[in-house]
């Protein structure tokens, strides 16, 4: 039964990159998790500056750890004493070389739908940095925006437990469009396709199902 699932996600996947391609994006399929981390680890050139979105996916492909480390002048946003700084670091990513991060949900047409507690990732993967790589597995493939969002909601408490933040939906586990500071969901963002700038954005999708 695994491998009628493995093959579903491979057609599936395939065919997504088909779709990227044709709106501009580069896109790439990769088999596997660690066939993705090796394809990332390719294409972020040693000695470049690198940012990363809040993204479960790229921290459970251990990638971070690897930018985290000399070959790489990392934007460090996960060790720093307050808030300000962290803000900080957010606001001078915008410059980076390259980014790297997943998204909430991909659209069949080839939309990159998200929503940020601080807009950091939302507002990188528009504009800023000079090259950005998304990567996700099938699992965040969706029908069309509105599916997009739905699947933002649904994903959006155990984002927000997972990052510590006091809202309700901590609580109840669903999304309660609440009104409070400690509120994930501030920022939205939706990049219908590639052209704008030729090359800048890489999407590779993964045969698997990774992150939230």
């Amino acid at each position: 039964m695994e491998s009628v699932k493995k093959w579903f996600r491979q057609t599936k996947a395939q065919k997504m990159v088909e779709v990227l391609n044709e709106k501009g994006y580069t896109g790439i399929y990769c088999d596997t998790a660690d066939e993705a981390k090796n394809k990332i680890l390719e294409l972020v050139k040693k000695g470049s500056t690198v940012a990363v979105g809040g993204s479960v996916t790229t921290g459970d492909m251990g990638i971070v750890d690897i930018f985290i480390g000399e070959d790489y002048k990392f934007f460090e946003r996960y060790n720093q004493p307050t808030w300000e700084a962290v803000f900080e670091t957010y606001r001078q990513s915008m410059l980076a070389d390259y980014l790297v991060t997943s998204t909430t949900a991909l659209t069949k047409n080839g939309e990159l739908v998200n929503t940020d507690s601080s807009g950091n990732r939302v507002a990188g993967m528009i504009f800023g940095p000079k090259n950005v790589i998304v990567v996700l597995g099938t699992n965040k493939i969706v029908n069309n925006l509105d599916d997009a969002f739905k699947r933002i909601r649904e994903v959006a408490p155990m984002n927000a437990k997972r990052l510590g933040h006091v809202a309700p939906c901590v609580e109840t586990g669903v999304c309660e469009d609440c009104q409070v500071a400690g509120r994930i969901c501030n920022f939205s963002g939706i990049i219908h396709n590639g052209r704008k700038v030729p090359g800048r954005i890489t999407i590779i999708v993964v045969a698997e199902e990774l992150g939230y």
